[in-house]
């Protein structure tokens, strides 16, 4: 497949490693001259230096015959003109862009990317993709990443295996001799930094950073086991009241659970556009880490404090003040990847990385096969891929330990007549199913190849 990206930034950086190391034909845009050459530099890619939206330079990338342009600049203006120019110029079957600014994402205004309009064929919005990853972190308190799948029958949940861990040291082959019932499964490990998908034989130590794949209906049962207690989210404290803030309140105000939330705003225009934008939700005016406005907000009696300024060092002190103020749960919008390490010493329970799920946002467009989504796990260390199996599909009609999956993956869950179990060896795949398989970064493209619809499907 050969695909232009247009952004050479961190989403569009992360892109192109995705899909050059899955040895696609990648040539990266970027006007910004240090950053092409930091991707030529690091991926196997072409670059090339100019304005992502002139056809010269969309023509000197090899836009006459690309698969696919996504644009991820900086400027929504500028990816919405590279898909048109694409489109009109080059007939690219295929173009994703980045939009940020709220009004281009109003439902009332979407016939705007028909084809005989604008013609873009997904747009990927990072506010949004941000705010629904919050709610979800928000949902599981317990755990330090989550995500759903399978129509929101199956959790996603990573947690941290501490001494309160009942089945500490137990290896997993025991597990599911001692739960059988659970619908749940173990599907990677991170230990002293390396991410691995688990054996049979493998065993859960003290420190570990695991991930498993649960029925939505055994979350509270496998955290249990696991040493984890859900707690109920009653009061919460919103800091940044911009798209990403506002978003969490205003879904936070329509839940049915009624949550008492207040949102922290520095910029007085934002604090008013949120206030007028909220029915329940009280705002205040001021700087989040000044201690008198968060004793004011309540944090010390807070279930959590959501933290989803534009500044990472803003988030990050807060979140450590809310905490030792007597805040539940703290977590955090963090856009530099190279502070994550310190989260655990700052006493910080979970964070988000827009980078991580815009990419698995754009990455769910880019899948072969009949793929249903796909979410990025640490660094881009590993995916969850969703798809259906097709009759053409290598894997369909075999079970699960007939079939050669790389040393990498594993079968997180399968979907089956719509009830989702958790697979053993035994497991026959059909027709018709849907399976979320793990697969570390660099087996996905074989994965990708047994869940692939040969030609002769259409």
């Amino acid at each position: 497949m050969k695909v232009i990206i247009c952004g050479a930034g961190q989403v569009g950086w992360q892109i192109a490693r995705h899909l050059s190391g899955e040895k696609n034909d990648v040539t990266v845009v970027d006007y910004d001259a240090d950053l092409v050459r930091r991707a030529t530099d690091t991926l196997d890619v072409q670059g090339i230096h100019g304005h992502a939206s002139y056809p010269d330079v969309l023509l000197r990338a090899g836009a006459q015959d690309a698969d696919m342009v996504i644009a991820a600049t900086y400027s929504d203006e500028v990816n919405m003109v590279t898909c048109q120019v694409a489109h009109s110029i080059f007939d690219v079957p295929r173009k994703i862009a980045r939009l940020r600014a709220q009004s281009y994402l109003d439902a009332i205004y979407s016939d705007i990317y028909r084809r005989d309009h604008l013609p873009i064929d997904v747009v990927i919005s990072p506010e949004r993709e941000v705010a629904e990853a919050a709610l979800r972190r928000l949902s599981a308190p317990a755990a330090f990443d989550t995500e759903l799948f399978m129509g929101g029958q199956a959790q996603l949940l990573g947690i941290l295996i501490e001494e309160s861990c009942p089945v500490v040291n137990t290896p997993l082959r025991q597990l599911t001799d001692l739960f059988s019932t659970l619908r749940a499964r173990v599907v990677g490990v991170r230990r002293d930094g390396r991410l691995f998908a688990p054996e049979a034989g493998d065993q859960i130590f003290v420190g570990d950073a695991c991930y498993f794949m649960a029925h939505i209906e055994d979350v509270p049962r496998t955290l249990e086991i696991f040493g984890k207690t859900a707690k109920k989210q009653e009061r919460v404290v919103v800091l940044g009241g911009g798209n990403v803030g506002l978003r969490v309140a205003q879904s936070l105000e329509q839940r049915t659970d009624r949550i008492r939330a207040r949102v922290i705003e520095r910029n007085r225009q934002v604090a008013e556009r949120a206030a007028d934008s909220l029915e329940r939700t009280i705002v205040l005016h001021g700087d989040g880490l000044d201690a008198g406005l968060m004793a004011e907000a309540g944090v010390d009696r807070a279930d959590a404090i959501l933290a989803v300024t534009d500044d990472d060092k803003t988030n990050l002190l807060a979140a450590v003040r809310a905490k030792q103020a007597g805040a539940s749960l703290a977590i955090c919008l963090v856009n530099d990847p190279s502070l994550i390490p310190i989260l655990d010493a700052l006493d910080v329970d979970a964070y988000i990385n827009p980078r991580a799920t815009t990419v698995s946002s754009i990455l769910r467009h880019i899948r072969h096969g009949r793929v249903k989504g796909v979410y990025s796990i640490g660094d881009a260390e590993a995916e969850i891929i969703e798809a259906q199996v097709l009759s053409t599909s290598p894997i369909a009609g075999q079970r699960i330990q007939d079939i050669d999956f790389p040393e990498g993956a594993l079968v997180a869950a399968v979907q089956s007549g719509g009830k989702v179990i958790a697979p053993n060896g035994s497991t026959r795949i059909e027709e018709g199913d849907v399976v979320a398989i793990f697969a570390l970064s660099s087996d996905v493209r074989e994965v990708e190849r047994l869940l692939q619809v040969s030609i002769d499907f259409f």
